[in-house]
This record gives C-alpha cells, sequence and structure tokens, in this order.
C-alpha cells in the first residue's frame, strides 16, 4: 500500500486506546453495579431485621422489664435478673480476658520476632478466633463445671473470658505493628528499657486501637448462647451470688422464644431488641475510637 494512502500512526493508537477505554468503563461499570447490588441486598435484610425488632421488641418495652425478674407463665415480669447476670458475666468475662489478649498481643508485636513460640501462639489464636462457641462452653463445662459440681456465674465468665482473648491479642498486636519504629528507637535512644518503650510509648500510642478491639470483643460475647448454656445455665430468680447459676438475657430470650406463652414471647423480643442496640452501640463507639485515631495520625 502507498504509503501516502495508509492511515497516520497516531491515529491507530488514538483508536486502540478509545476502544480500551470502553471496555474499561464497561468493565469498571458493571462491578460497580454488582458491588451496590450487593451492598444494597445485605442492607435489605439488616434493616428487615431491624424493623421486625423494633416492631415487635418496642411493644414488649417497660419499665417493669428493667425491675422485675422473669415471670412464671401466665404473670407479669421483667428481664431485670437477666440483664443483671448478663451485665455482670460479660464484666467478668472482659476483666479476665483482657490483660491476657494484652500482655500476649505485646509479646507478638514486640517479642516475638524469633523462635517458634510466636508463630504457634498465632495458629492457637487463630482457630480460637474461628472455634465455635458451643465448643469453648463444653471445655468449660468438661473443665470447671463436672470438678465444682454445679453451673456457675463464674463458669460463664470463664467462657466469655476465653472468647474475649483472641479478638484482643489479634486487635493489640495489629495496633501495636501500626506504631513507627522511629518512636521506639528514640525512647531507646535516651536509655529507656524495652519495657518501659513498651508500656510508656508503644502501648499509650496504640491505646485507642487497643481500646476498640476490646469494645469489639465486648460487643462479640454480649449476645453468646452456648457458652452460657453449659456453664451459667439460667435462673428464675435473682441472683447476685456468682458461684450460683444465674440467669442471663441470650439463655432467657432462647428460652422464651420457644416457649407458647405469649407474654414470654414479649419479652423474648424486647431482649433481642436490648442486646442488639447494645452490640450496636459497641460497633458504633468502637468505628467512632478507630476514625479518630486514623484522624490523629
Amino acid at each position: 500500500m502507498n504509503s501516502a494512502l495508509r492511515p497516520p500512526q497516531s491515529a491507530i493508537s488514538s483508536k486502540a486506546d478509545s476502544s480500551v477505554y470502553r471496555r474499561r468503563r464497561l468493565v469498571n461499570r458493571i462491578n460497580m453495579g454488582a458491588s451496590m447490588f450487593t451492598m444494597a441486598f445485605g442492607l435489605f435484610w439488616l434493616f428487615w431485621i431491624l424493623s421486625t425488632l423494633l416492631q415487635h421488641g418496642l411493644s414488649g418495652l417497660n419499665w417493669e422489664v428493667f425491675t422485675a425478674s422473669t415471670p412464671p407463665p401466665g404473670s407479669t415480669g421483667g428481664l431485670a435478673n437477666a440483664i443483671y447476670g448478663s451485665l455482670m458475666m460479660t464484666a467478668f468475662g472482659t476483666l479476665f480476658g483482657t490483660p491476657i489478649g494484652i500482655l500476649a498481643g505485646i509479646y507478638l508485636a514486640e517479642f516475638g520476632q524469633r523462635g517458634w513460640l510466636a508463630p504457634a501462639t498465632r495458629f492457637i489464636n487463630d482457630i480460637l478466633l474461628s472455634a465455635p462457641s458451643i465448643v469453648i462452653g463444653l471445655f468449660i463445662y468438661e473443665v470447671y463445671v463436672v470438678s465444682v459440681g454445679h453451673f456457675s456465674g463464674w463458669a460463664g465468665s470463664f467462657a466469655l473470658a476465653i472468647l474475649v482473648i483472641p479478638v484482643v491479642v489479634r486487635t493489640t498486636e495489629n495496633m501495636l505493628r501500626l506504631v513507627p519504629g522511629s518512636l521506639r528507637e528514640a525512647a531507646s535512644a535516651l536509655g529507656a528499657p524495652q519495657w518501659k518503650v513498651t508500656l510508656h510509648v508503644t502501648l499509650r500510642s496504640a491505646k485507642a486501637g487497643v481500646l476498640t478491639g476490646i469494645l469489639l470483643a465486648v460487643a462479640r460475647i454480649s449476645g453468646e448462647t452456648a457458652p452460657l448454656l453449659f456453664t451459667a445455665l439460667n435462673n428464675q430468680f435473682f441472683n447476685s451470688n456468682m458461684n450460683q447459676p444465674m440467669a442471663n438475657l441470650p439463655i432467657v430470650i432462647f428460652q422464651f422464644a420457644m416457649s407458647p406463652y405469649e407474654d414470654w414471647h414479649k419479652l423474648a423480643w424486647a431482649g433481642s431488641l436490648l442486646i442488639t442496640f447494645s452490640v450496636l452501640t459497641l460497633n458504633i463507639v468502637a468505628r467512632w475510637m478507630g476514625s479518630q485515631k486514623n484522624q490523629s495520625h
């Protein structure tokens, strides 16, 4: 072909670039559309669940729910003993599990660069993160409940503490690894020993992230039913003795929802609403603390 009749190389290149650009835009629109659809699909079920909880739970909420104990069939009552038991076991479970999780996370982030112990600890922690909570309940039942001969609030707290530990370990290690190494080097250059550098510099810099992990762990254990079924069991009456079977919201909701009594169903919906919005509040606070930490950096 005569070179005079041949199209310029720039025109061919621009046509090819235009074709690639149109194809990429098409792929991008398809992916964005699929992403928006899946997000809307997930939000649809979330809002449906929340609207159902509000519809049935608000009708069962009243002052008596927070002041009266769980009633027998056909009587009026509330969830005061279950709310108290859940708060106590969650608080003690967090109190027992958080220090262990923070110390393990510090070891993995600051001292576990060599040897076999740190990889083994991470492997076991990953197993605990993914283990079904009922397995933890059966473990505490066999180790503690069988040995003492009765269910108790302490057994429930121990089961929840085991669920807290892997969440706190993972978040603590990740947050400490985000602290710049220059801070550690500056503190070491001033003559501070490593334990002081870890506690007063590294951990203090990551405290917002660590607190976020603790709140997420609390949110996880707040609605756990299976571990408490094998450890704390339940108690129809108000009981402040942690060495005795103790009422708790998840077990009460399960038992009342499975019953044929309408008044128990209302209390089950009210308890479900309380747990759901408690967990939602904890997650919002954790997200807010995480965003504040990111803005500070």
